[in-house]
């Protein structure tokens, strides 16, 4: 019996997209839906309530910055992830995989989920401390068992195994999260990448059977399955079939999906869907570029979660319906149009581009939070659109209509 409840009321007709509800103990989820990354149980720059009121019905955080600070016994007193922040919504965990790879076996290297070859760099993350690396040499080891790594703020070491990354999870108390798994370069050669497929099928094994033997935790979360494979098609359906057949409760597309590392990307990703039942709740993760999302829920994927709204909203972007305007430009320092005005975001109304792009070359925290608001209501206003749109049998050409502004526009 599963912690929650996937019912697809509508299919597209000439697509795998599909509009529907997941059902969970703390609200509903509408689908398509994007989750909020609240890395640290906080979105950055903006408060829970302010994300409910831009359209959000889910939020997910990090295992791995949480078991680290303020550690997840701190998080289960407070009552959860959801009552510790503030959010009284369905809340979403990832296994801390993703973040002992970026500490390991990325080691050195810049690095992304899903980054284009044209995007600039402040969109990768180079994941290397000289000063912690140096106290215990590499920063993560990879074993059968599972990670031992370093932490990145003080250097301490510690160590995951899948029964350890369930048992934080637990801990942490969100409706749904993920099994352990090993999230490789997409550097790595075929040889590495079937090596840690098969790894990630045996944590994913493990992390399930600590999830199923303890009844309270089975009955209030739900687990999802992660495949991988690297940039190889034959192993990422592999893996898609694998996982798909242990019994998880949902599923999440895994891996690198960059395009600078290989001729596949996403649509190589997508393929993994062919192996999965259609009735299985699919989750993106780190899928977060407006056309990937399109074409994501044109496939046939439910969920998503991303930073790049807010990464970019620091740094001074927004994203439009004509595409991601960058409000550094000496252009916008007189500009007094709104800040978007065919895209008007609650709360950011009665801002001018002049105004944020003042603030954000002031070094004005509100500069922040104003373009991380208006790009987080934006992608959430995005995937209610498709959602609408599959319900009145015309998001095929909703899907075309944005590729068209926003890409060519």
């Amino acid at each position: 019996m599963s912690a929650i409840d996937f019912k697809i009321e509508k299919r597209a007709s000439r697509s795998a997209a599909r509009a529907g509800t997941l059902t969970t103990p703390h609200g509903v989820i509408r689908t398509p839906a994007f989750a909020p990354v609240g890395t640290k149980a906080n979105v950055k720059g903006i408060l829970p309530s302010a994300l409910k009121e831009l359209g959000a019905d889910v939020v997910l955080a990090n295992t791995y910055h949480l078991y680290l600070q303020p550690g997840e016994n701190i998080v289960q007193a407070a009552g959860g992830l959801g009552t510790f922040m503030g959010w009284d919504g369905p809340t979403m965990t990832d296994s801390g995989g993703f973040q002992v790879f970026s500490l390991g076996a990325a080691f050195g290297k810049t690095i992304s989920k899903f980054v284009k070859e044209d995007a600039p760099d402040d969109e990768a993350v180079t994941v290397y401390d000289e000063n912690v690396a140096s106290q215990h040499g590499q920063l993560a080891v990879i074993d059968d068992e599972g990670v031992s790594f370093t932490s990145h703020y003080d250097g301490s070491l510690h160590r995951f195994t899948p029964e350890r990354s369930v048992e934080i999870q637990h801990a942490l108390g969100a409706d749904i999260f993920f099994a352990f798994d090993e999230c490789t370069s997409p550097t790595e050669p075929y040889e590495y990448q079937k090596e840690a497929m098969e790894r990630t099928h045996r944590w994913a094994e493990r992390s399930l059977k600590a999830h199923r033997q303890n009844i309270p935790a089975n009955k209030k979360q739900a687990i999802f399955g992660i495949a991988q494979g690297g940039q190889f098609d034959d192993l990422r359906r592999l893996s898609a079939k694998t996982i798909a057949e242990m019994g998880f409760d949902g599923f999440g597309l895994g891996g690198s999906f960059s395009k600078k590392y290989g001729d596949d990307s996403l649509e190589s990703a997508l393929a993994m869907l062919r192996e999965l039942p259609d009735t299985l709740p699919v989750h993106g993760l780190g899928v977060g570029e407006p056309g990937d999302i399109l074409a994501s829920i044109a496939a046939g994927v439910d969920l998503f979660d991303c930073v790049a709204p807010t990464r970019i909203g620091r740094h001074g972007s927004i994203y439009t319906k004509r595409g991601i305007v960058h409000l550094r430009g000496e252009k916008f320092r007189d500009d007094f149009s709104p800040l978007d005005p065919e895209t008007i975001i609650q709360g950011t109304e009665p801002f001018t581009r002049a105004y944020v792009a003042h603030l954000v070359r002031s070094g004005e925290m509100l500069g922040s939070v104003i373009c991380s608001m208006h790009n987080v209501g934006f992608i959430l206003r995005l995937v209610a659109g498709a959602h609408q749109a599959i319900l009145d049998g015309r998001f095929d050409d909703y899907r075309a209509d944005f590729v068209r502004d926003y890409y060519h526009g």
